[in-house]
């Protein structure tokens, strides 16, 4: 068995001597469902940018057979902690059709509801089960299925362990996942006790505005940063809000997602020019973080996202 790489700040004592090959089938819950895999897969296939680093932080790149997404995009993004990347495929550039799999015979896809996959759409478990592609939903998109539960880091360390179970490599995850902990402790540590700011998520729109609900992983980031969503009582994931309920809430502090044709800066001299923003007070106080998409949506750079976000919130 390969030995691991050293991926963003897992300590290089972790990297470990080969250890014996897992028992398999193997059997983990997706999205409330019972998936088994016979063998580790061969030709796997990731959906977007914060996915294909969920695998590339295990590892998985030799067992992948490429992604689907913004290839440039996830490249320039990616490529300076998962040099990896670069030897990956784009598949295809947006969401997938059933005939992709079956050209590239691919036999796994880790994939999301609005992360690769539609209710009722082409390309399910159920259409991809039926020609033997095993599938594994983002456990932060089960919410789409009728998910009750805000998500946590738990869903991350989750997804990374089950995973690894996934490709028999479960020592690379709990490598992983004790170093998020570790981590996340410290994060705890420094903000215990300390007085809990408001924060809106802007992520697009000028007419409404696109942001993050109490079922979308920016909650959890949020929460473990030591703030409170001002948007946390919608139980949905990615929300559209109106400009009103946003100034009555009056957050102290605004995460910026830097993602789409607008840019961050852009995003911000919006906020920053419309006379009925001028009291709030993140505005007027000019308390602006800006994190990426792959910061926000789920995968190992939530980490250091809610690192940068208490330094941010409670930092001197």
């Amino acid at each position: 068995m390969r030995t691991p790489a050293v991926f963003l700040s897992m300590p290089a004592l972790l990297v470990a001597a080969a250890l014996p090959a897992a028992a398999f089938p193997v059997t983990v819950e997706s999205c409330g469902r019972q998936m088994t895999v016979e063998a580790p897969p061969q030709h796997a296939v990731s959906y977007g940018s914060n996915l294909t680093e969920i695998m590339l932080a295990l590892g998985l790149e030799d067992s992948m057979a490429g992604f689907v997404g913004q290839g440039d995009r996830l490249r320039a993004s990616a490529v300076a902690d998962f040099p990896a990347v670069a030897g990956l495929r784009e598949l295809q550039r947006s969401y997938p059709s059933l005939e992709i799999f079956l050209e590239e015979e691919i036999d796994f896809y880790f994939a999301g509801w609005s992360y690769g996959m539609r209710v009722g759409g082409e390309v399910t478990p159920e259409t991809l089960g039926a020609y033997g592609i095993s599938v594994y939903e983002l456990s932060e998109s089960c919410v789409r299925l009728g998910q009750e539960n805000p998500p946590t880091f738990d869903y991350l360390y989750r997804d990374l362990e089950n995973l690894a179970a996934i490709f028999g490599v479960p020592e690379r995850a709990a490598a992983l996942v004790a170093d998020y902990k570790e981590r996340m402790a410290t994060v705890q540590a420094t903000i215990d006790g300390k007085e809990r700011p408001t924060v809106f998520v802007y992520d697009s729109g000028e007419r409404v505005a696109t942001s993050a609900g109490g079922f979308s992983m920016p909650q959890a980031i949020i929460d473990a940063a030591g703030g409170v969503n001002i948007f946390e009582d919608s139980a949905s994931s990615w929300i559209r809000i109106d400009w009103e309920t946003m100034v009555d809430r009056n957050p102290s502090a605004i995460v910026i997602v830097d993602y789409g044709e607008v840019t961050a800066e852009e995003k911000i001299a919006f906020l920053k020019r419309m006379p009925a923003f001028a009291d709030v007070n993140a505005i007027r106080n000019e308390q602006f973080l800006v994190l990426g998409y792959d910061d926000l949506t789920p995968g190992p750079r939530n980490i250091s996202a809610a690192e940068r976000l208490a330094e941010f919130l409670h930092g001197d």
